[in-house]
């Protein structure tokens, strides 16, 4: 029985490799399970089996990663919170630091950001993602509202504001670098996420500190 359970996570895990690929190079919309399923040499019956269609597939090959917002909120209480936004600057760069490192995670982002159309079958993994933005959005609205932070965002910059500009950042330089790895060393985000803090909070200072 062990056997038999492992070779069905092998075949599994074959298959959601194959997607990815063929994702990638394909798109979503133009790839179909038979083109899956020949992939990863098994039966189209195969990976029926294990997805219930291409939206399930999709779906689970989504769950293979953390997104970058949810990664960074489930780590944000671990920062300090008499600087929380300097945690959450170094929550940001790790982020990008590890879709440098990951190959499968740069892989499904990929996917995600420039290869999928968010047709209505896959309406679902469409929400997930745009549930993750927004709670990332106002997570960083809630960390530039608090007291002691509030009062160091330029008279201009509203706590909206900075968290809608930081998210936009942050999702910009992952979208270019995804595009173009050799337009800018992904180290480099650390100092560019600097420059944009220098531009909402009076007395930024780029710091690595913050987070245990």
């Amino acid at each position: 029985m062990r056997r038999t359970k492992e070779e069905a996570e092998n075949t599994r895990t074959a298959i959601l490799t194959a997607a990815e690929l063929l994702f990638l190079k394909k798109g979503v919309s133009h790839t179909s399970l038979e083109q899956i399923a020949r992939q990863a040499g098994v039966t189209r019956g195969a990976v029926y089996w294990h997805f219930q269609n291409k939206a399930h597939l999709f779906h689970e090959m989504l769950n293979q990663v953390r997104l970058p917002a949810e990664q960074i909120a489930e780590h944000i209480n671990q920062c300090d919170p008499n600087n929380p936004i300097s945690g959450l600057r170094n929550l940001c760069v790790e982020a990008l630091l590890t879709m440098g490192r990951d190959e499968r995670k740069r892989r499904i982002f990929t996917i995600l950001l420039r290869r999928c159309e968010f047709t209505d079958d896959l309406r679902e993994a469409e929400e997930r993602h745009e549930a993750f933005i927004n709670e990332f959005i106002d997570l960083c609205e809630q960390l530039f509202s608090e007291p002691t932070t509030v009062k160091r965002l330029h008279p201009s910059i509203t706590p909206r504001m900075a968290a809608l500009s930081l998210h936009a950042m942050l999702l910009g330089l992952l979208s270019d670098w995804l595009r173009d790895p050799k337009l800018f060393d992904v180290k480099l985000a650390g100092p560019m996420l600097d420059a944009l803090l220098r531009g909402i909070m009076i007395d930024w200072q780029a710091s690595d500190t913050g987070c245990d």
